[in-house]
């Protein structure tokens, strides 16, 4: 199982006593100042929680699956997430 923005949203509302107009509010402003820092090349650190870093990836050969055909896969930029200790610890013991 998952867990959804919405979610996310209802949790805030509930813990907070705010409302969820303020709590959308909440959580768009906190995904898109990640998003942000991840596009200007910076890394995103959450205490306690983990490390987002961008990677590159050079080309590489590749094989389409349908066809066979060898393909080039293109240099690109990925999202990497790191848990930090705190969190792989809470992982560990299914809380």
């Amino acid at each position: 199982m998952s867990i959804t923005k919405k979610e996310i949203v209802n949790a805030l509302v509930k813990s907070m006593d705010i409302t969820h107009v303020q709590a959308l509010s909440i959580a768009h402003d906190f995904f898109d100042q990640i998003k942000q820092m991840l596009a200007s090349g910076e890394s995103v650190k959450l205490s306690g929680f983990g490390n987002f870093v961008i990677r590159e990836k050079s080309a590489r050969p590749g094989r389409n699956p349908k066809t066979g055909e060898i393909v080039e896969i293109s240099a690109r930029k990925v999202v990497v997430f790191r848990s930090g200790p705190k969190l792989k610890l809470a992982t560990q013991k299914g809380k």
